[in-house]
C-alpha cells in the first residue's frame, strides 16, 4: 500500500512540476499558422485585436481554400496586402498589395509554376515565421527578407534588401484575394517618399472602398504607373480600374527599406491621419513590441495552467482567433462610412465591420460578453447604427455592405444575449424596433413563414434551416421584449418561436422539408440537399435551442431523445446527396467543421446524462483541434470555430444564447482564471487532473457542493471559484436528477402545429388517395375541399379518402382548444394518355418529382434550389413524349434554367423531332439562344418551335449540354449542369 501510494503521489508531483503557465506572455503560445492549412481559411499575418489592418501574405487567388489569401500548401507569394478575412467560406479583401522585388521590373503576378514570369516569388516555411502582431518571410527569388507588423489602422513593412543594382516596390491596386470588379482606383506619387490612392471594388461586398497613404523611409529614384497593361514611366498620378505602380531604387546593399501604410474606408486624409497618429516614428521594433504587448493584454484575460505545452498553443491560438474579427471600421478621428454610403462621425464608441452572425451568435459573441463587455456594447451600437442607416440589422455585414450571405436574423440573439447578461448601454427601444423590422420582412421565405408557420420547400431554398433558425431568433425577440415589458410582442413572437413544430415528423423523429401539405419524399437524413444550409437533416435535427425540453417530449421522452443523439454520433459518417465542402470534422453524422452541430454534444445534460457530454466534448477537443497548420476541422468562420474550443475548454458552453446560462461539459486544463472587466476573477480548477480523467465526479462552487449541470452568467460575473473533482470513470449520478438538469422550455403560449396532408403525388390521372395526420395523436383535424377556410364546425377528418378532380384541400388541427394555422394542398388531374420516356438519366439530387416531372404541368421558379427543376450533370437531356395517339401538333416548347454561379447553363441547342411510330423521327431543326453564359442570376429560357399542324404521336427532345464549365468560370473543366422543367406539346 505504501509503495502504491508513493507511486501515485510521484506521478502527481511530476504533473505539478511539468505544469506550465503563460504568466504575462500568453502570446508566446500563439501559432498564427494554425488553420492556414486544410479548410481553416485563416491567415498568418500581422494584426491587432479587432484591428482594421490585417497585413498578411497572399499566396493564391480565386480559391475556396484561399479565402484568406493564404494557404499553407502554397510555395509562392504574390505580395503583402492590408486587408484579410479570417476563416470565411467566401473570399474577398486583399486590398492594397505591396511587393518588393529586385532585378527586372515585372508588373504582373506571373505564373505559379514559373515565378520568373511575374513579380511573385518562391518561399519556404523554413524561412517563415509568425507571432501575434508580426510576420517574417524570405522571398527566395529576390533574397529579400520581409517583416510585417501593425497597429490598429497602419501596416508597417520592413524589407531587408540584398546587394542588387536595382530594386523596386510594386504597388498593385488591380489584384485582390478574388477577381473583384474594380469600380475605380487611383494612384498618386505625391513626392519621392509618399504614395497614396484608393481602390473601390465590387465583390462579395458590393461597394468596398479602401484608401491608403504610404510613406517610404528611403526616397525612390524612379517611379511609374501601369494602366490597363500600358506602362507609364515618371507619371505621378493616374485613375482607372487596372493600376499597378512601382517605386524604384538603385544600388541597394543590405539596407533596410521601411514602408508605413495607413488605410481608411473614409478617405485619403483619414488614412493619412491614421498613419500619423498611430505610427509617427520609424521604429519598427517598437511597433512590433507594442503589438505583442497588446496581444498579451487581451489574451491574458484568460489565464491557463496546463501540463501540455501543445494544449496551451491550441488554446491561446484559439483565443487569438476569437479576437481577429469583427474589425474596427472608424478612423482615429471617429469618422466612418455608414450603410447609407455616407460619411458619419462616431462620438466616443468605435464602429465595427465583418459580422459573420450566422456563425458567431453561437459562441463567439457569448464569449465576448464575458471577456469583452465594453467592446460588445460598441458592436451592438454598430448594429443599431447599421439599422438606422441601412434599414435592417446586419445579417452578414462586410465593409459597410450587407452581403445577405447565410440565413436568419442573428444580430437579434447577439443583442438579446448581451441584454440578458446585463450589457445594456444601448437604446433598447430602438433595438426592439430593429428586431421586429428584421422579423417582419417578406424576403428569404419570411412571407411564407409568417403566413403558414413554416417555409414550403418548393417556395424557398433552405426551407428547413430557415424555419428552424427563424423560430429561434423569434424566441430571442420574445425574451428581449419581455425584458422591456412589451407583452404584446412577447406573446406574438413566443408563438412564432414554436414554428419548428410544423416541420417535425413523429414517424421518423426528424425535421423534414414540406411541400403541398406533406413531407418531401423520398427521405434520407444523411442527404445533403438545398432544403438545408450547409448540412444534412441529422445535423439540423437538434436545432431547437429555444424549446429543448419540448423537443425531448416530441421525440417520446429522455430515452428516445438519447437514442437519437446516440444515433447521430454513432452512425456511419457517409454523406449522401450533393457535395458540400463545408461539412467536415465528422464523428458519425455530427459535423464539427460547420456550425449547426456545435451545440449538440451538450444536449445529453438535458436528459440527465452529462457524462456522455463530457466524453464527447473531450473527444472533439482531442481529435478536431491541434497545433498543426491543419489544426481546425473546418472554416474558422471569424472566430466561431475557436470560440467553441475556448468556451468548452473552460468547462461550459452557451447552448442557448440569450438564456443567461451555460451547460457544463468538462474542463480542459488543471486551472483557468477569467479576469473579468469588473475587476473580479472567476477560477475553474480541476482536481485529480489527468488527460484520462475527463469525467466529473463532483463539483464545488465557492466551497459548496454544486450538483447542477449548468451555470449562470451572473455566477461567473460575481467572481468565485469552481472546483471539479475529475476521474477516469463516469459518475452517472452527478447532474442526473431533473432538478439538476438545464431546462429550456417555452411555457404559457403553446401552439397547435399544422396537420400533414399525405399523398403519393401532386398530379394524377384517374384518382388519388388523400390521408392526414398530426404529431399530436389527440389532435382533431378539420378540412375543406375546393371551399373556404375550415373551422371547428367543418368536415372532420376520420379516414383516408379519394379525389378525382382538381382539388384545393385546406386543413387545420385543434389541440387543447388551440387551432393551428391552415395548411394547403393542391392536386391536379392530368391527361392519362401522355407519358414520357427519359433516354438519359437525371441526377438523383434533382428529380423534380420523378420520371414524369417534365410533363406534369408544374413550372419551376428562378431558384433551382426549390427542387422543381430536373437536373442533368455533364450529360445531354434526351427524352421522348408519347401523346398516346396520333395528334395534330402546332406548338412544342421546353423550358430550361441558367444559373451560372451554380454551374447551371442553358443547353447549347435544343432539337425537337416528330414521329408517327416512335422509330422514324423527323427533325424540326436545332434551336439556339442568345443568352450569354456569363449572365448572372436565375434565367428561364423557353425553346419554342411553332409548326403548321403536323400529325405526330411521339416527340423527341434533345438538349445539348455544353459538357464542362467554360475556361473563365470558377468551375472550369468541371461537368456543367442542364436544368429542365416543363415540356409542352399542343
Amino acid at each position: 500500500m505504501r509503495i502504491n501510494y508513493f507511486i501515485i503521489n510521484a506521478v502527481s508531483i511530476i504533473f505539478l512540476v511539468s505544469c506550465q503557465t503563460p504568466k504575462n506572455n500568453p502570446a508566446d503560445f500563439v501559432n498564427p499558422f494554425i488553420g492556414t492549412d486544410g479548410h481553416g481559411h485563416t491567415f498568418p499575418g500581422a494584426t491587432l485585436p479587432f484591428g482594421m489592418v490585417q497585413l498578411s501574405p497572399d499566396t493564391r487567388k480565386d480559391s475556396w481554400d484561399g479565402c484568406s489569401g493564404y494557404h499553407y500548401s502554397d510555395r509562392t507569394i504574390l505580395g503583402f496586402s492590408h486587408t484579410h478575412l479570417s476563416g470565411t467560406g467566401v473570399g474577398d479583401y486583399g486590398d492594397i498589395r505591396f511587393m518588393p522585388t529586385t532585378g527586372a521590373l515585372l508588373l504582373v503576378p506571373g505564373e505559379e509554376s514559373n515565378t520568373s514570369t511575374g513579380y511573385r516569388s518562391g518561399f519556404s516555411h523554413e524561412n517563415e515565421d509568425a507571432e501575434p502582431g508580426y510576420y517574417r518571410v524570405m522571398l527566395d527569388d529576390y533574397g529579400i527578407q520581409v517583416e510585417l507588423t501593425s497597429t490598429e489602422r497602419v501596416g508597417f513593412h520592413r524589407y531587408s534588401m540584398p546587394k542588387a543594382s536595382s530594386s523596386q516596390v510594386i504597388i498593385d491596386l488591380s489584384e485582390g484575394v478574388t477577381s473583384d470588379e474594380i469600380i475605380d482606383s487611383e494612384l498618386i506619387f505625391e513626392n519621392d517618399t509618399i504614395v497614396s490612392g484608393y481602390r473601390v471594388t465590387k465583390g462579395w461586398a458590393a461597394n468596398q472602398a479602401v484608401y491608403f497613404y504610404a510613406v517610404f523611409s528611403k526616397p525612390f529614384e524612379s517611379f511609374g504607373i501601369q494602366a490597363n497593361g500600358e506602362k507609364h514611366e515618371n507619371v505621378a498620378a493616374m485613375r482607372g480600374n487596372e493600376l499597378v505602380g512601382w517605386a524604384g531604387f538603385k544600388d541597394s546593399d543590405n539596407e533596410k527599406v521601411l514602408v508605413k501604410v495607413g488605410i481608411s474606408a473614409v478617405d485619403k486624409e483619414g488614412a493619412k491621419t491614421n498613419l500619423m497618429t498611430e505610427v509617427p516614428h520609424w521604429n519598427f521594433d517598437k511597433v512590433r513590441d507594442e503589438a505583442k504587448e497588446k496581444w498579451n493584454e487581451s489574451l491574458g484575460k484568460i489565464e491557463v495552467k496546463s501540463i501540455e505545452k501543445s494544449d496551451l498553443k491550441v488554446f491561446y491560438t484559439a483565443l487569438y482567433h476569437t479576437m481577429i474579427a469583427p474589425n474596427i471600421f472608424n478612423d482615429v478621428d471617429g469618422r466612418y462610412r455608414g450603410h447609407d454610403g455616407k460619411l458619419h462621425q462616431a462620438k466616443n464608441e468605435s464602429r465595427y465591420t465583418v459580422f459573420s452572425l450566422w456563425d458567431t451568435f453561437r459562441a463567439l459573441h457569448p464569449l465576448l460578453t464575458i471577456i469583452e463587455r465594453d467592446r460588445t456594447t460598441s458592436m451592438i451600437q454598430t448594429m443599431l447604427d447599421i439599422y438606422e442607416k441601412g434599414g435592417l440589422l446586419p445579417v452578414w455585414e462586410l465593409a459597410g455592405n450587407e452581403t445577405w450571405c447565410m440565413i436568419g436574423y442573428h444580430a437579434v440573439p447577439v443583442i438579446a444575449d448581451a441584454w440578458v447578461n446585463n450589457i445594456r448601454d444601448f437604446d433598447s427601444n430602438l433595438a426592439l424596433e430593429a428586431m421586429r423590422k428584421s422579423a417582419l420582412q417578406d424576403h428569404h421565405g419570411l412571407f411564407w413563414y409568417k403566413k403558414m408557420g413554416f417555409i414550403p420547400s418548393d417556395e424557398e431554398s433552405e426551407s428547413v434551416s430557415k424555419t428552424l433558425e427563424y423560430a429561434y431568433d423569434d424566441w430571442t425577440i420574445a425574451t428581449f421584449a419581455k425584458g422591456l415589458g412589451d407583452t404584446t410582442t412577447h406573446h406574438e413572437f413566443l408563438r412564432r418561436a414554436q414554428s419548428y413544430k410544423n416541420l417535425y415528423d413523429p414517424e421518423t423523429k426528424f425535421f423534414r422539408g414540406r411541400q403541398n401539405g406533406g413531407f418531401v419524399e423520398p427521405f434520407d437524413p444523411a442527404q445533403v440537399n438545398f432544403m438545408l444550409t450547409e448540412a444534412n437533416t441529422w445535423q439540423y435535427n437538434f436545432f431547437v435551442l429555444q424549446d429543448i425540453n419540448t423537443h425531448i417530449e416530441l421525440m417520446g421522452g429522455d430515452a428516445e431523445y438519447e437514442q437519437m443523439l446516440d444515433g447521430l454520433f454513432l452512425s456511419e459518417s457517409a454523406l449522401t446527396g450533393r457535395k458540400q465542402s463545408d461539412i467536415t470534422g465528422l464523428i458519425g453524422q455530427y459535423a464539427h467543421g460547420n456550425e449547426p452541430s456545435h451545440h449538440i454534444a451538450y444536449l445529453y445534460n438535458y436528459i440527465g446524462k452529462p457524462y456522455k457530454t463530457q466524453k464527447l466534448v473531450k473527444q472533439i477537443m482531442d481529435e478536431l483541434y491541434s497545433e498543426k497548420p491543419d489544426g481546425l476541422s473546418g472554416n474558422e468562420d471569424c472566430g466561431q470555430m475557436s470560440a467553441w474550443y475556448v468556451m468548452s475548454a473552460m468547462g461550459f458552453y452557451p447552448v442557448t444564447p440569450a438564456s443567461g446560462y451555460y451547460v457544463i461539459g468538462t474542463p480542459r486544463f488543471q486551472e483557468m482564471t477569467i479576469h473579468l472587466e469588473n475587476g473580479k476573477v472567476f477560477s475553474i480548477k480541476a482536481d485529480n487532473f489527468h488527460p484520462d480523467n475527463y469525467y466529473i465526479q463532483s463539483v464545488n462552487l465557492n466551497g459548496k457542493p454544486y450538483n447542477k449541470s449548468w451555470l449562470t452568467y451572473d455566477q461567473i460575473q460575481q467572481g468565485g471559484e469552481m472546483v471539479f473533482e475529475m476521474g477516469s470513470e463516469p459518475n452517472v449520478d452527478w447532474g442526473s436528477l431533473e432538478k439538476n438538469r438545464p431546462i429550456q422550455r417555452i411555457e404559457g403560449e403553446n401552439i397547435a402545429s399544422i396537420p400533414v396532408i399525405k399523398s403519393t403525388a401532386k398530379t394524377f390521372t384517374k384518382d388519388l388517395e388523400i390521408s392526414m395526420g398530426h404529431l399530436d395523436t389527440n389532435a382533431v383535424i378539420f378540412y375543406t375541399i375546393n371551399a373556404g377556410i375550415p373551422n371547428l364546425k367543418g368536415r372532420k377528418y376520420e379516414q383516408p379518402f379519394k379525389i378525382s378532380i382538381n382539388s384545393r384541400i385546406r386543413a387545420v388541427a385543434a389541440v387543447d382548444g388551440q387551432l393551428s394555422d391552415v395548411v394547403l394542398s393542391e392536386f391536379f388531374r392530368i391527361p392519362a394518355d401522355r407519358s414520357i420516356l427519359l433516354e438519359t438519366p437525371f441526377n438523383d439530387l434533382y428529380p423534380a418529382g420523378g420520371d414524369q416531372a417534365l410533363i406534369d404541368r408544374q413550372r419551376g421558379t428562378r431558384d433551382f434550389r426549390t427542387g422543381s427543376w430536373q437536373g442533368y450533370y455533364g450529360n445531354d437531356l434526351v427524352a421522348m413524349v408519347d401523346l398516346g395517339k396520333l395528334t395534330m401538333v402546332s406548338h412544342i416548347e421546353a423550358g430550361f434554367l441558367q444559373d451560372q454561379n451554380s454551374w447551371i447553363f442553358l443547353p447549347q441547342w435544343v432539337e425537337f423531332s416528330t414521329s408517327r411510330d416512335g422509330i422514324v423521327f423527323t427533325s424540326l431543326g436545332k434551336l439556339t439562344h442568345d443568352v450569354s453564359p456569363k449572365e448572372e442570376g436565375g434565367i428561364i429560357h423557353n425553346f419554342v418551335q411553332e409548326i403548321k399542324n403536323q400529325p405526330a404521336r411521339y416527340i423527341r427532345i434533345t438538349a445539348k449540354n455544353r459538357g464542362v464549365c467554360p475556361d473563365w468560370h470558377i468551375g472550369q473543366g468541371e461537368p456543367a449542369w442542364i436544368f429542365a422543367d416543363e415540356i409542352v406539346v399542343e
